[in-house]
This record gives structure tokens, sequence and C-alpha cells, in this order.
């Protein structure tokens, strides 16, 4: 099942690597989904993704704090 391929032969786009981490946030993946993502995912993109996304979890907090602490 281990598909060691380098990274600049695997498949997955930039946008559908996104999509799995934005899932692997919520913390909700199929099995059979986490395997096929598993052997296709880029491991450039995912971490240039998680880190944008972690970004933008962290703006989004700081944001909804100060528009909680200004009211």
């Amino acid at each position: 099942m281990e598909d060691n391929k380098p990274a600049t032969q695997r498949k997955m786009s930039f946008g559908a690597t996104v999509r799995a981490v934005l899932w692997s946030f919520i913390g909700i993946r199929k099995g059979k989904d986490y395997e096929k993502d598993v052997g296709q995912l880029n491991p450039v993109h995912v971490v240039i993704a998680g880190v944008i996304g972690a970004a933008l979890f962290i703006t989004i907090l700081i944001l909804i704090v100060k528009s909680v602490v200004a009211k």
C-alpha cells in the first residue's frame, strides 16, 4: 500500500491538497479516501497548504476575539 514516489511524481493538484488539508483540520475523513490521498499527496503542497490554513485559522480567531472584546 505504500507509494514511495518522489514528490515531483505525485499526481494530486494543489487544490485537491488544500481540500485534503482542510478536511484534516476538521478531523473528518473516510478511511479509503485517506489511503488514496496518502499515495497521491505532494508533501511540499501539504506543508504549504497547512501553513496557509493555520494562518487563516489564527487570523479568523483574532478577528472574532477583537469583535467580541470591542462590544
